[in-house]
């Protein structure tokens, strides 16, 4: 069933992406699989700059450097520093209204780029994971579970992530896009037997096809790492709380006064 609609799931995707992108055109680029089939295709049809954000020398910024360069693709690192971090956290709270901490610390990188970008179009690879089975929760799960939390999660991502991303888009005058959630893409996707998305050796395995077919091997093999602990930020988060004696939540907390 995979092999029968891969086809039609990369052509899907490669549609999304060239509708999505304008002349000149910012990739949120983790050096992930996700984002990195969004900025190779976008590629083909934009002038793109690929933005990763983190502390120096984070997880995300070697592999993204090093998948830009393979990519032929330009590509800018936006880095993280503690002294700033604080005043961006409280920005993106008063924006958008958000106190949860994980949220906040997943969020931290795209809002980075949603601020620092020079393009007005942003595009993410956000919906890849609850699509393709990518999260590691996922795996062990029976089908009819696999299904049911699969369904919530993107009900989530929908009602909750993406409000938040389009609040801080909309502030800072971006437009921000997501080719995975585009409505062909999703239509395919719900065609594939759940069997057929389980997590297996490499989760995202219909995806990881995806990467193969458009001649990068390279994305297709790149392991799964969230955003806050790829870019390095929840640990910066964590040793700022630390310093103020208080936990991660109490010091989100402390940051959410008066806001």
């Amino acid at each position: 069933m995979v092999h029968a609609v891969s086809g039609k799931l990369n052509f899907a995707i490669d549609s999304a992406v060239k509708e999505m992108v304008s002349e000149s055109t910012a990739i949120a680029f983790s050096g992930g699989l996700d984002s990195g089939i969004v900025a190779a295709m976008a590629g083909r049809y934009s002038d793109v700059t690929l933005y990763t954000v983190g502390v120096e020398d984070a997880y995300d910024v070697v592999a993204s450097e090093e998948l830009a360069e393979i990519m032929g693709l330009k590509w800018k690192h936006i880095e993280i520093r503690e002294k700033e971090l604080e005043d961006e956290i409280k920005e993106m709270i008063r924006i958008t209204g958000t106190v949860n901490p994980i949220t906040l610390s997943f969020e931290v990188p795209l809002f980075y780029v949603l601020k620092y970008a020079s393009e007005d179009t942003v595009l993410s690879g956000q919906g890849a994971d609850e699509l393709f089975a990518g999260y590691s929760k996922y795996v062990d799960l029976e089908k009819n579970e696999l299904r049911d939390q699969m369904k919530a999660d993107m009900l989530n991502l929908m009602e909750v992530t993406i409000k938040h991303e389009q609040k801080v888009a909309g502030n800072f005058g971006k437009t921000l896009r997501y080719p995975f959630l585009d409505q062909n893409v999703i239509d395919i996707v719900k065609a594939i037997d759940i069997e057929d998305l389980e997590p297996k050796d490499l989760r995202k395995h219909v995806l990881r096809d995806v990467a193969t077919a458009i001649d990068q091997p390279e994305i297709a093999l790149k392991p799964k790492k969230a955003a806050q602990y790829g870019s390095g930020t929840m640990s910066m988060i964590r040793a700022i709380a630390k310093k103020k004696g208080t936990t991660v939540n109490g010091w989100i907390s402390q940051l959410s006064e008066g806001i």
